[in-house]
């Protein structure tokens, strides 16, 4: 479904980089859905940070094969483990899909979209694909608003496409320095 990145960003990957830890590179590529994954490390709570009318993002214009001026409904959101930012999440639906086959995303409020996603034998999802984000990608703006201290030079993030009655909405997860501290300090123990 990716098309080709535009000049000055990397692209996404169906593999994570050699670079990436083994960390990263096991949640990167876990299937299913990261909240059921993120309640394995703590109690996990949605807080929206925006949802809105907007457009979409170039690269996820490219990748749902839509003009960037196409009206989308953008839900962002944070989700915590244990009141602890782990993961920041940027999803768009065009914005006819929103009040269609969709709609139950406008009213999810702080639960998560996995309930949507994955009670629906119907809707299936494209392969996930990732890559490492730095400062000049709107996703590591959003990201950055959740790192309290020293920002890092780059993050890791991946998306997937899901489909239902062929509307595509577009889930993209970016993984904050707490949830790495915590697992690596899980794995000393």
């Amino acid at each position: 479904m990716s098309k080709a990145p535009l000049a000055g960003t990397h692209a996404w990957r169906d593999r994570p980089l050699p670079t990436f830890t083994a960390d990263q590179k096991d949640w990167l590529t876990r299937g299913g859905s990261l909240t059921a994954h993120l309640r394995e490390l703590g109690d996990v709570t949605v807080e929206v940070t925006r949802e809105t009318v907007g457009q979409p993002w170039r690269d996820e214009a490219a990748a749902l094969d839509i003009t960037p001026r196409t009206p989308v409904w953008i839900r962002e959101v944070v989700l915590n483990v244990d009141r602890v930012p782990f993961v920041a999440a940027h999803s768009i639906v065009p914005l006819h899909a929103s009040s269609g086959v969709w709609q139950a995303m406008r009213r999810l409020r702080t639960r998560p979209l996995a309930e949507l996603l994955y009670s629906d034998s119907s809707v299936w999802r494209s392969p996930l694909t990732n890559r490492r984000i730095d400062a000049r990608d709107p996703l590591y703006k959003l990201a950055a608003r959740q790192i309290p201290h020293e920002k890092p030079h780059a993050l890791v993030a991946r998306r997937s496409v899901f489909l239902r009655q062929d509307a595509p909405l577009m889930v993209t997860e970016c993984f904050l320095p707490a949830l790495w501290s915590f697992v690596e300090r899980r794995e000393k123990c």
